[in-house]
């Protein structure tokens, strides 16, 4: 069942749902989802260093990017075809119970931004920040701000806890993520 404005709320007010900083609803919080803002790091892709990606050989996609942190007022410029790992401002803990579904907004996917390429799915149990994986689709660069309410979140609970949450996870490779980062398909 998706969580609806008024659920998300009282989940985030008692504490069920976890989200640092504190939303500010009259922005964040709509129908059904709750808005995530940019944070102000990202990880590009230094294309040049490697020839290409094997998945079979970590040495192959580890050390591929470089982190660039930006200021508030400044913009983060984002070229056509360029893809990058960006971060949310906000830190999230989800419970036992409760999935989450990532969405790009609107607004910004009418502008060419493309908010996740793979990864919507976001476990039961999951702390840390959000990773995003991030492309420019369009024709012409597009400048990105943090705070910028760059992503929602749709909540789901579950039938049942999960007897598995994320953070529990032997094999959990991006628990407490509080920055963007590269791939750790070495770990599986």
């Amino acid at each position: 069942m998706i969580l609806s404005d008024r659920e998300i709320k009282k989940f985030i007010e008692e504490g069920k749902i976890g989200i640092t900083p504190n939303p500010k609803f009259d922005d964040q919080l709509g129908s059904a989802s709750l808005d995530l803002r940019l944070g102000d790091e990202f990880a590009i892709f230094e294309h040049t260093k490697k020839s290409f990606i094997d998945t079979r050989d970590p040495n192959s996609f580890n050390g591929m990017t470089r982190t660039v942190k930006i200021n508030d007022d400044e913009p983060f410029v984002f070229h056509p075809g360029e893809f990058v790992l960006g971060v949310t401002l906000e830190e999230v803990f989800l419970p036992d119970d409760v999935a989450a579904r990532i969405d790009g907004r609107s607004s910004l996917g009418r502008l060419g931004i493309v908010i996740h390429s793979t990864a919507g799915h976001i476990d039961p149990g999951f702390k840390g920040k959000i990773v995003l994986e991030m492309e420019n689709i369009g024709m012409i660069p597009v400048l990105l701000y943090p705070k910028t309410r760059i992503c929602q979140l749709v909540f789901e609970t579950l039938t049942s806890p999960t007897t598995n949450p994320y953070y529990k996870k032997k094999n959990a490779k991006y628990v407490n993520a509080q920055h963007p980062q590269e791939s750790k398909l070495e770990k599986e």
